[in-house]
């Protein structure tokens, strides 16, 4: 279970660990759109060569469209939201940063990678406004909670008059943009974050954008080096950005496997919480049992060593899954309560 508890997606260590192959596996450890779209077509060229400007400017137009930015706002692409996560914080003198005590694990590692001091906060109103640097997730990864747009805002104004920077990562948000910020990027001490992988079901081909103020926009691109985005990449992206039908029909699929999953987990016994599309919180006081017997039925889910408590539920794919969760909880609870 160490893998599982480090990052989900971690299935070849729970075949290793509790045996049977691939295709028996529900793996729902992880926040992706288990429904993603069909591939564009990929140039061969995109293979072939390296990434050319005008390429990636026209996906940067894409996105900027896609989230409402203005043009005040600066758009810089990279690998992944992890790889901007890694470099925003070299971009601020090291100091005193806050981050979220129970968020993903990537943000206080990327602070401390830095030289930060990183403060654990509960709420984005209780002490990251005396920080230099601080991290939201938005909706929050892993709880789901999310955060009025107003609030964050308002904080980036006051780590702006001290000359910090607020990094709103919305990784979670594409499925349902309620209280994003992204169309007020571009303001001083305001950083956005997205990740094309979750919404659009494509982690593996890591993409990410950060909608910066101009002042950042040099900086980052500089930390980022030549190329951060594969030409593969940046044409499968743009071809996605810019289909707006696809997009829709994405959410309603989402909204769908969401209710399916939702509504399992509370036919089992348990209750879903958190407001996040891609994924709900389960508290149960013997989760690590629990996911130990889930896992035992060829269901992975993803637990965490610092809230015993909890266990995160990736989206099921379809009704036929659910049913399948529903059935599989009913009995790992029966299991563990013997």
């Amino acid at each position: 279970m160490r893998e599982a508890l480090v990052h989900g997606g971690a299935l070849l260590a729970a075949i290793r660990t509790y045996g049977g192959a691939r295709a028996d596996w529900l793996d729902l450890s992880t926040g992706i759109n288990p429904r993603p779209p069909a591939l564009p077509p990929v140039p061969p060229e995109s293979w072939t060569r390296l990434p050319e400007a005008e390429d990636e400017a026209r996906m940067v137009d894409a996105f900027r469209r896609f989230t409402g930015a203005g043009l005040e706002a600066r758009i810089v692409a990279a690998s992944g939201s992890g790889a901007l996560i890694a470099a925003l914080p070299h971009l601020v003198p090291a100091g005193a940063a806050a981050a979220l005590r129970f968020a993903y694990g990537g943000h206080g590692k990327a602070l401390e990678a830095a030289g930060h001091r990183v403060v654990r906060i509960e709420d984005p109103r209780d002490g990251a406004a005396d920080a230099s640097l601080a991290f939201v997730a938005n909706p929050n990864n892993p709880d789901g909670r999310r955060f009025p747009a107003a609030i964050l805002l308002d904080l980036a104004d006051r780590l702006a008059a001290r000359g910090g920077v607020l990094v709103v990562d919305e990784a979670f948000m594409d499925a349902d943009p309620r209280e994003s910020v992204a169309a007020q990027a571009g303001r001083p001490g305001l950083v956005v974050l997205r990740s094309f992988g979750k919404t659009f079901g494509l982690a593996g081909l890591r993409l990410g954008f950060a909608l910066v103020p101009p002042a950042l926009e040099a900086p980052l691109r500089a930390r980022l080096g030549e190329w951060p985005v594969s030409g593969p990449a940046i044409a499968v992206g743009t071809a996605l950005l810019e289909d707006g039908p696809a997009l829709a029909r994405l959410r309603v699929g989402i909204r769908a496997a969401s209710g399916w999953t939702r509504r399992a987990i509370g036919e089992a016994g348990l209750e879903p919480m958190g407001d996040a599309a891609l994924f709900a919180l389960v508290r149960h006081r013997r989760a690590h049992a629990l996911f130990e017997a889930l896992a035992r039925r060829r269901i992975l889910v993803r637990p965490f060593e610092t809230e015993p408590d909890a266990l995160r539920f990736g989206l099921c794919a379809s009704e036929g899954e659910a049913g399948r969760l529903c059935r599989s909880l009913r009995d790992a609870l029966r299991e563990i309560a013997a």
